[in-house]
C-alpha cells in the first residue's frame, strides 16, 4: 500500500482515532470529572487560585519556547519544547477552569491573550528573562526549571487530594510530567556542574540569578489560605523542596546561594499582579497576534 504523506502511513489502521500530530497526548484528563463547584467554596478565591497556577505554567511555557532552535543540543531543543508543551497543557486546563468557575464568559484564550500585565498572577520566578538572548543563558534556564519543577511537583502531589475534582484531575496528570521536568533539570545541573570549569561557573551563576525569587514560592497568599481542602499552603512545602534541592546540590558539589530575596513592591508580589519589567515584554510578544486580529479563528 502506498501513502501520499508520512501522516497517512502513521495513521494506517487507526480509524477514528487518527490524529494529525503525535507526542502531545490525546486523552482528555477531565473526561468524566464532575465540573460542578464544590459546596462552600468561594468563587472569587477559586478563580484566583486557578489563575495563579495557570499563569505560572503559561508564562514559563512561553519562556521555555524561546529556546526552540537555540538549545545547545538538538535533543535539548526537543526536550525543552516538550516540557513547554506539558506546561502549556496544564495552563489550558487551569485557565479554562478559572473561566468556568468565574462564569463571566472568559475562556482560556481570553485569559491568556487579553489580560493586561497587572492581571497576571504568576510568581516572578517564571517571568524573568533566562532565555537565549542577552538577558540570560542555558544554565539560568536549568536552575529555574530545577527550582520550579521541584516546587510545583510538591504542590501537585498534594493537590491530587483537592476537594475540587477538576484541580485534583489536573494535578494527577501533572505529577507525572513534573517528575520528568525535575529529573531533566537535575541531570543537566549535574552535567553542567561536573563539566568544564566554565560550565560550572555558568551553573553557579544561574543559581545566583534565580535564587532571589525562590522565597516567593513559599509565601502563602490570602487566596490560598481562604481555600482549605482545595488549595495547597505553600509554606508547608519548604522542607520537602529544600531536601530535594540539597540532594541535587550535594551530588553536583554545589552550595545553596546566600543571596537576599527580591523584595515585594509596596508589599505586593507576582501573586498580586506586581511583576518585573520582563513580563511586559513577554506578553507583548505572546499576545501580539490575538490583539492584532481580535476575534480571528483558524
Amino acid at each position: 500500500m502506498s501513502f501520499d504523506n508520512a501522516y497517512e502511513a502513521i495513521n494506517d489502521g487507526a480509524g477514528e482515532d487518527a490524529h494529525w500530530a503525535f507526542g502531545t497526548g490525546f486523552d482528555d484528563p477531565l473526561a468524566g470529572v464532575d465540573r460542578a463547584l464544590p459546596a462552600g467554596v468561594p468563587v472569587a478565591e477559586l478563580t484566583a487560585y486557578c489563575l495563579m497556577l495557570g499563569d505560572d505554567a503559561l508564562v514559563l511555557s512561553q519562556r521555555l519556547a524561546e529556546w526552540c532552535s537555540r538549545a545547545p543540543e538538538l535533543e535539548e531543543d526537543v526536550a525543552l519544547a516538550n516540557i513547554a508543551l506539558d506546561l502549556l497543557g496544564q495552563a489550558r486546563l487551569l485557565l479554562s477552569r478559572a473561566g468556568e468557575v468565574e462564569g463571566a464568559g472568559r475562556d482560556e484564550d481570553t485569559l491568556a491573550y487579553l489580560r493586561d500585565e497587572h492581571e497576571f498572577r504568576n510568581v516572578r520566578l517564571v517571568e524573568i528573562d533566562c532565555g537565549p538572548g542577552p538577558g540570560g543563558d542555558f544554565a539560568s534556564t536549568i536552575a529555574r526549571l530545577l527550582v520550579f519543577s521541584s516546587w510545583r511537583l510538591a504542590v501537585f502531589s498534594r493537590l491530587v487530594e483537592s476537594a475540587d475534582p477538576v484541580l485534583s484531575a489536573v494535578a494527577a496528570k501533572g505529577v507525572k510530567e513534573l517528575a520528568y521536568h525535575r529529573d531533566h533539570a537535575a541531570q543537566w545541573t549535574l552535567r553542567l556542574a561536573g563539566g568544564t570549569e566554565y560550565s560550572r561557573e555558568r551553573m553557579v551563576a544561574g543559581l545566583a540569578r534565580v535564587w532571589p525569587l525562590v522565597g516567593e514560592l513559599f509565601d502563602p497568599h490570602p487566596v490560598e489560605l481562604a481555600l482549605p481542602g482545595v488549595a495547597v499552603d505553600p509554606s508547608l512545602l519548604r522542607p520537602e523542596v529544600d531536601q530535594v534541592l540539597d540532594t541535587v546540590f550535594g551530588a553536583a558539589g554545589l552550595h545553596r546561594p546566600e543571596i537576599a530575596p527580591l523584595s515585594p513592591v509596596a508589599g505586593r508580589t507576582g501573586r498580586d499582579g506586581a511583576h518585573t519589567e520582563a513580563l511586559g515584554y513577554l506578553l507583548a510578544e505572546m499576545q501580539y497576534l490575538a490583539r492584532s486580529l481580535p476575534g480571528a479563528s483558524w
